[in-house]
């Protein structure tokens, strides 16, 4: 019997047409990554700190993308080792690309990533990194909308933007009007650590949070 997902790593979930989601955490930092599935292609979202795990979870099947969230090295510490064991294209935005050890393809708002016949749409959230991006997948038929925030959405708050308040008034706005504004309630996201939420969850404190600026 399949255990249920609660959102807790390590968890698997089905995201409809055929499309499978494993989400783990690895590293001294716990970080959050998550394997997509389509039929025989893999994507992998954040090539955290464990290759070993990660090439583990990634097995026999191979990998055709890995896409790094933002440019900070616990979430892209394996990367290099797992592009080059899979031959995976490494793909960033392009503000945050020069940081990383390998990038084969750079990303922009409203481009689209796909994994067999499904499309996760690019989000550029500015903030937490100038370059950080939220992937949006919808499943098939209008159903729920699903986020991969790397650290730019928490249950609880928006991301580390270190004291700045330029980038914290960027981040609460790009949060708040691209995906607060545009999703449903029952949209789940996947953040770069700790427990996955959904924005119905949050809503309700979005001006605690601007309030408090962090």
């Amino acid at each position: 019997m399949t255990q249920e997902y609660t959102g807790e790593a390590p968890g698997t979930r089905d995201l409809g047409g055929g499309l499978t989601l494993t989400k783990v955490s690895v590293g001294p930092m716990d970080n959050n990554a998550y394997l997509l599935r389509a039929g025989s292609e893999q994507l992998l979202i954040d090539a955290a700190n464990d290759a070993p795990e990660l090439l583990k979870l990634i097995g026999d099947a191979g990998l055709r993308t890995v896409v790094t969230t933002h440019q900070h090295r616990d979430h892209w510490f394996a990367l290099d080792d797992v592009v080059k064991a899979t031959g995976a294209r490494s793909l960033a935005h392009a503000a945050d690309a020069g940081s990383l050890p390998v990038v084969t393809g750079t990303l922009r708002d409203g481009d689209v990533i796909e994994i067999g016949e499904h499309t996760l749409e690019v989000i550029h959230v500015v903030g937490h990194t100038p370059g950080s991006v939220v992937l949006a997948y919808q499943e098939p038929g209008g159903g729920r909308v699903h986020l991969f925030t790397g650290d730019s959405l928490f249950p609880g708050g928006v991301g580390n933007t270190r004291g700045v308040k330029t980038d914290f008034e960027s981040l609460i706005n790009d949060v708040e009007h691209k995906l607060f504004d545009r999703f449903p309630d029952d949209t789940w996201f996947y953040p770069g650590h700790g427990k996955d939420s959904t924005l119905g969850a949050e809503r309700p404190h979005l001006a605690e949070w601007r309030e408090r600026g962090w």
